[in-house]
Order: C-alpha cells, then sequence, then structure tokens
C-alpha cells in the first residue's frame, strides 16, 4: 500500500467533512477534549496550502494543518488525524513530520507549538525537538485561545484565566540548536502520571468551585 502525503489544494476540498467527523469520532472514543473544526475552515486552510493531506490510493488517510498567530510569530499544528483503517502504521509521526518541515521553509522565524492531552503526540513532538512549557510561552493571541471554547475542558481553561488546563503546552524554538537528540527526552511514564495528577487537581478545584 502506498501512501502519499502532499500540501493540500482545492481538489481535496471533498475530504473536508470526513476529515471533521474522524477528528471528532476519534477524541469521543478516547474521551478526551478538542476543539471542533468545520469542513468550511478545513477547506480554506486547504486552499492557502497551510495543511497537507495523506492519501492512500485517493482516499482519505490523514491530515494535519497549520495556523499562525501574532503575525507569524508563532505557529501550531492542528487537527493532526489519521483515519481508523490507517492506524499503527506509523502515520501520525509522518504526517508530523512533513509538517514540520514544511512549517520551518514557510515560517522559518516562527516558534511551533501545540497543547494536547494525547501522550501519542506528545512523544512526537517531543522527537521533533518540542520541550514542555507554561502557557506563558505560548502566544497570547485570544483567537487562538477562543478556538478552544468547543473543548469540553474549556471551563477549566477559563478558570484559570489561559494559564492552566488538562493540556499540556510544548514549544519548538527555531533558534534553540541543535535539535537533535532533544535536551528533553520523553518519558511517557513521567508524563502519563503527571498528566494523572493534573486532572485530579483540576476536579478537585471545580468542584469545591462548584459546591461551595
Amino acid at each position: 500500500m502506498k501512501i502519499s502525503i502532499v500540501v493540500t489544494q482545492e481538489e481535496h476540498f471533498k475530504f473536508a467533512q470526513e476529515i471533521c467527523d474522524t477528528i471528532e469520532s476519534s477524541a469521543l472514543l478516547r474521551g478526551t477534549g478538542i476543539a471542533k473544526r468545520t469542513p468550511e475552515y478545513i477547506q480554506k486552510k486547504m486552499s492557502n496550502g497551510d495543511a497537507m493531506i495523506a492519501l492512500a490510493d485517493g482516499k482519505f488517510a490523514g491530515f494535519c494543518y497549520i495556523e499562525s498567530w501574532q503575525h507569524g510569530k508563532f505557529v501550531a499544528h492542528s487537527g493532526l488525524i489519521v483515519h481508523p483503517d490507517y492506524r499503527n502504521l506509523g502515520l501520525a509521526k509522518k504526517i508530523k513530520s512533513k509538517v514540520f518541515e514544511y512549517s520551518l521553509k514557510k515560517y522559518p522565524d516562527a516558534k511551533i507549538f501545540g497543547i494536547t492531552t494525547g501522550l501519542a503526540v506528545m512523544k512526537i513532538n517531543s522527537d521533533l525537538g518540542y520541550k514542555p512549557v507554561p502557557f506563558s510561552e505560548l502566544t497570547t493571541d485570544p483567537s487562538f485561545w477562543a478556538g478552544c471554547k468547543t473543548c469540553t475542558n474549556f471551563q477549566i481553561l477559563q478558570s484559570k484565566e489561559n494559564k492552566m488546563c488538562l493540556c499540556t503546552g510544548m514549544l519548538y524554538d527555531p533558534k534553540d540548536k541543535p535539535k537533535d537528540p532533544p535536551r528533553h527526552p520523553f518519558n511517557e511514564v513521567v508524563l502519563s502520571r503527571l498528566k494523572k495528577i493534573k486532572q485530579a487537581l483540576f476536579l478537585n478545584k471545580l468542584l469545591s468551585v462548584l459546591f461551595t
């Protein structure tokens, strides 16, 4: 099976709804919060050349798009998804790596960041040279954080004034050299424990606010 990963064009508009549905169903299956996307928004990213799609014999296999903030000072990769039929093939890492390389060329001076609750994404980011950072090191653009409104954890983010949530912030600064190997090796066990601790702390605080 040959899978190609290419920069999107208008010919890929037909996959927009399927991409949105796959992103949402995957989040529901994992029980994680996620910012919802619309087909129109995905198509806009496609037409601007700010997305990459993986195709297997003409069928949608995976996707990821780029967002820029603060006049290109920050760049984020969003909507990383692999169709269920093509999982467990290492495709997510291949897509992410392609988008990462593409971003470095298109936005050479931008800091690349992301927020995620997924350990798999954290590992991919770490392998690329990202490091965990507090939200204060990420973009302050309110339009980025407004994109979290459809996430089930948005109330937690609001209560912390966009400074903390269940997601982990990760950042790659192109000015930090070298990127290989990462200065902060990924430790899945440690991050998994930290994630559980963070969830427990937030839940206790949320319950205290709701019932006091």
